[in-house]
């Protein structure tokens, strides 16, 4: 009976933390369907269309990775937008950012990118807009 108490405390942390690597994973499904946007400068913004309704997204700066920059979406009927990070081929760890909505009615996050250790600088930007999923690639300075 001792050693039960002694082991449940272990067991439930490696249950939990069990419990979270899987939830993770399943956040990271990469879903079948992503219209891709064509954009050669983010900061000047770049066009689509969602749910047949022009949008757009823009940079405040050209990203560098640990260096914070905001991302800026504007759609007039978006209802929900998140933002993840990958690079081709390169896991880059668990990093979506809800936009929040702002009072002038554009969807905003501030961005901080992690550090490649390959020192490759193309990325690509997934975007969930309510239940689309769209991608975008840039580079970092």
């Amino acid at each position: 009976m001792d050693i039960m108490k002694r082991l449940a405390v272990p067991i439930l942390i490696l249950a939990a933390l069990a419990g979270l690597a899987i939830w993770g994973a399943l956040q990271k499904t990469r879903p079948d369907k992503v219209q891709p946007i064509l954009c050669i400068n983010p900061v000047a913004g770049c066009a689509f269309v969602h749910l047949s309704v022009p949008a757009q997204i823009r940079f405040s700066v050209t990203p560098e990775t640990m260096k914070p920059f905001v991302i800026t979406l504007s759609h007039p009927t978006l209802q929900k937008a998140s933002a993840s990070f990958q690079m081709v081929g390169m896991d880059m760890g668990f990093n979506r950012y809800d936009l929040k909505r702002g009072p002038d009615g554009t969807w905003a996050a501030r961005i901080v990118l992690p550090v490649c250790t390959a020192s490759r600088a193309d990325w690509i930007v997934e975007l969930k807009l309510d239940e689309q999923f769209y991608s975008l690639s840039f580079s970092t300075r």
